[in-house]
């Protein structure tokens, strides 16, 4: 595993890169220039699209509900759009590997755009099969999320990846607080287009995603991956090499404990976060809240998500990821414990998404980092678009049964359900730490 990390900080060599004169060399000021550039770019594509992600996490079960009639199917908005993530994401891994993460990242937030607009066109028609057509689109936007927390490490120092994996993360934060309290102008602005109320938020989102792929395409320049010498400047997108290298990617993880907690921490965290999330808003709604306070709090659960996100890098940096992975853990449980005891109080349900938003933010800043540094580089992006497809299909299980169980056993069955994911993550991270200290 030492070895395999101490490859993974070596850059390759390209034979031609197309990198704009910039030197490869790991020391290189220029190097340090253009990771400083890369990570702005990245945050402020992250600030503009964020609100159009956030503006739909509190209107999709919404809308789906108004169109359909039952409030039992108003978890399949988050299902079909992390699905689309799932189902997207290693396409845009193999993208940013054969074209660079411009290619990558721009496609994701343009696909998102698409999605929202069939969204936007399904409402006004009121046919649900298009509307979550359009949801399921808009899953790229959730990709695009994810992968460009990896792009802000392709050319960071070891001892800075994950500060600068959690500055990504965080810029997320503007825009997904601001988006969830669009829903009272998106109702507003509704009836003039001919939409149902919860729909008139997507008019933000278009526009939102237009925006983040523009500060791709126009200001990634130049490519952090392919300056990183990594797999993207072979430039061949062969198709019948993907199954290959995720054939490969998969060795690689399995091979490796810390790249399994790593995983471990990526995708059960993710499902206890949707699957609570999801519901939520259907809880307040059903106990008399209104849209404004259903977006506040879906504002506070981002702000948890992304707003301390940069302290958990620093943490993670300096104490270990492991240690925080369990930290976000024992958030976890506190979270639903919280949440799932309101009874539909307003005031204890913000407070549970609050820190079910910061246990997510341990679980994925620190276990993206551990993951990503814990595999060659040759096999990176693959095992990148790996963990988000897992993440996003096991979320997409934990959103599809989050209905039916909160539909059996109430939201306290809900959250009870998920706290109990966080056992065998602990698990597996105490086990590879106590492994870990027996080898040295």
């Amino acid at each position: 595993m030492a070895r395999a990390a101490a490859r993974a900080d070596e850059p390759e060599r390209p034979n031609k890169p197309d990198i704009s004169g910039i030197s490869p060399d790991v020391g290189s000021p220029d190097r340090a220039a253009v990771q400083r550039h890369t990570v702005r770019v990245l945050m402020t594509a992250q600030v503009v699209a964020g609100i159009g992600m956030g503006s739909m996490i509190s209107s999709g079960g919404l809308l789906i509900e108004r169109l359909s009639g039952s409030a039992a199917t108003a978890g399949l908005a988050t299902t079909v759009t992390t699905l689309g993530a799932a189902l997207i994401s290693v396409p845009l891994a193999a993208l940013s590997r054969a074209r660079g993460r411009r290619a990558g990242l721009g496609a994701g937030w343009l696909v998102a755009a698409v999605g929202a607009v069939t969204v936007l066109v399904a409402a006004a028609l009121g046919q649900v099969p298009l509307t979550l057509l359009g949801m399921l689109l808009i899953g790229a936007a959730s990709a695009a999320n994810l992968q460009s927390r990896y792009a802000a490490t392709d050319l960071a120092e070891p001892g800075g990846r994950a500060g600068a994996l959690s500055m990504v993360v965080w810029s997320t934060t503007v825009g997904s607080v601001l988006g969830p309290n669009l829903s009272g102008p998106g109702e507003a602005l509704a009836p003039a287009l001919g939409l149902p109320g919860p729909a008139g938020t997507f008019v933000f989102s278009v526009a939102a995603f237009l925006a983040g792929w523009a500060v791709i395409r126009l200001r990634l320049r130049p490519d952090p991956l392919l300056l990183a010498g990594g797999p993207g400047t072979e430039r061949r997108p062969a198709p019948e090499r993907l199954g290959v290298r995720l054939r490969g990617a998969l060795r690689q993880v399995t091979a490796s404990p810390a790249a399994l907690t790593g995983l471990g921490a990526l995708v059960l965290g993710h499902a206890v976060m949707v699957s609570v999330m999801t519901m939520t808003p259907v809880q307040l709604a059903h106990h008399g809240a209104s849209l404004s306070v259903v977006g506040l709090t879906i504002s506070l659960h981002v702000a948890g998500m992304y707003g301390l996100s940069p302290l958990v890098g620093r943490l993670a940096d300096r104490i270990g990821r492991v240690p925080v992975i369990l930290l976000g853990q024992a958030v976890f449980v506190l979270a639903t414990l919280l949440a799932g005891t309101s009874g539909g109080r307003q005031l204890p349900v913000a407070a549970g998404l609050f820190l079910l938003g910061v246990g997510w933010s341990c679980a994925t800043v620190a276990g993206s980092t551990l993951l990503s540094e814990s595999v060659d580089a040759a096999h990176r992006p693959e095992v990148q678009g790996l963990s988000d497809t897992l993440m996003n299909l096991v979320g997409a299980g934990g959103g599809a049964l989050s209905g039916a169980l909160t539909a059996l056993y109430g939201y306290g069955g809900l959250n009870a359900a998920a706290a109990v994911l966080s056992a065998p993550v602990s698990a597996l991270a105490l086990y590879f730490s106590l492994r870990r200290r027996s080898t040295r």
